[in-house]
């Protein structure tokens, strides 16, 4: 039996779209965060804008449905390292506002 996709693709493209969103939000707070004035803040500020570069060129075709919807992409672990990536930065920076 054959399932019907309905909604599916609509569905697929929002959650990409969502993946986007939050990590732009998340790439503009950090940066916020990170341009205190020393190298360290704008060096994690160029590396989450890189991460960000990164997820926004890869889920991009996702999140319009011009690219492929479905879940065997390579392009998925990147994703998840990306948003690895960007949680990682969140922590230094959170760790070295303390110092």
């Amino acid at each position: 039996m054959t399932g019907d996709p309905g909604l599916q693709p609509e569905r697929t493209r929002l959650a990409w779209r969502r993946t986007l969103l939050a990590l732009t939000a998340v790439t503009v707070l950090t940066v916020r965060l990170a341009l205190t004035g020393d190298t360290t803040g704008a060096v994690l500020a160029g590396v989450a804008i890189a991460d960000w570069a990164v997820a926004l060129t890869l889920c991009w075709g996702r999140a319009v449905g011009s690219g492929p919807m479905g879940g065997t992409s390579r392009t998925m672990p990147v994703i998840a390292l990306a948003a690895v990536g960007q949680a990682a930065v969140g922590v230094l920076l959170t760790v070295r506002g303390l110092w």
